[in-house]
């Protein structure tokens, strides 16, 4: 994890830059592609040398896609959606992936260990064929709603025929770390943004790392109950994403929810950590119906704060690599 997360951080914005030249349906055709090869070949064969192939290759696919499918998707909405219907769209669409893990889930389990990797495989060639026959193209318009935060030279960018200049410029704006200072910088509602989703990466790694283990050792708790603990966890932050947040945000707005989000976030930390009960851990899982307004709510902030051209710029260099660092 720690060597897909580093990956994650460089290849990521490489994908995003050069997504404002080519597109986005087009950048993503790369990561939804390579990330179907792992698959395939665990579906193929299970033994030790396919599984060792398996995972390498899957180290190598999740650098590229891990990060940048989830990237260029919210890219792709915040190009296509008016900013007060954003935080609305985030959440559908981090509904829809809490849905499709639950989901998968629950088929897993009444499929056999080579049927699952069979379906899978079959099920990520669909979702590409899908994208490639259905997704529209879409192109920054170049017309910012905001000032552009990470602002080239003025003669950088000439729009011509040459593709080979097109790729080199793409090459060229890579952010650096003068471009994430001048980031920071730029905005005061983006620097605050930023520290809020270091902190609260950091927290959910930190629980995430601990708290199994603090349930086996407490409680005695085996993969049944994990294995059930997650499903609850994921059906509450789908209805919850699916429902109450498209009704919510346009009402209340994206800010107070992100505080009702951070705010229950630390008290199902704090219940979970001085769990005197095995159900306290099954109770705790209703306050994931409003931590889950977090990061659709950060995004949809921060995403108010550039024009379409720095869409992914921001999802790629700072916000969502707090994941892949954290």
């Amino acid at each position: 994890m720690q060597i897909i997360g580093l990956g994650a951080m460089i290849i990521t914005p490489l994908i995003g830059n050069m997504s404002d030249q080519y597109g986005r349906k087009a950048l993503l055709t790369l990561p939804m592609t390579i990330s179907i090869i792992p698959l395939v070949i665990l579906a193929y064969s299970r033994t030790t040398n396919f599984f060792y192939a398996y995972f390498v290759l899957r180290t190598l696919t999740a650098m590229a896609s891990d990060g940048s499918i989830n990237c260029l998707a919210l890219a792709y909405l915040a190009d296509n959606i008016p900013e007060r219907q954003r935080a609305s769209a985030f959440g559908i669409l981090a509904g829809v992936g809490s849905a499709a893990f639950v989901s998968g889930t629950l088929t897993a389990r009444f499929l056999s260990t080579a049927s699952t990797f069979q379906v899978a495989a079959v099920v990520s060639i669909l979702a590409a064929v899908y994208m490639r026959v259905f997704l529209e193209e879409s192109l920054p318009n170049g017309h910012g709603l905001r000032q552009p935060i990470l602002k080239g030279e003025p003669d950088d960018i000439k729009y011509d025929d040459d593709r080979v200049q097109n790729t080199s410029q793409a090459f060229k704006r890579i952010p650096s770390i003068g471009d994430l200072i001048c980031l920071m910088r730029s905005s005061v509602t983006f620097s605050q943004a930023t520290v809020v989703s270091l902190f609260n990466s950091l927290a959910d790694g930190g629980i995430l790392a601990t708290l199994l283990y603090f349930l086996k050792a407490r409680f005695h708790f085996n993969k049944n109950q994990f294995a059930d603990l997650m499903l609850i966890l994921g059906v509450a932050g789908t209805i919850s994403q699916l429902l109450f947040m498209p009704i919510l945000a346009p009402v209340i707005g994206e800010q107070k929810l992100l505080s009702i989000g951070l705010l229950m976030g630390c008290t199902n930390m704090f219940f979970n950590s001085m769990a005197w009960s095995v159900w306290v851990p099954y109770a705790c899982t209703v306050f994931s119906i409003f931590t889950v307004f977090v990061q659709p709510s950060l995004r949809s902030i921060v995403s108010k704060q550039v024009g379409p051209n720095e869409q992914l710029h921001l999802y790629s260099s700072r916000i969502s690599q707090h994941f892949s660092f954290c």
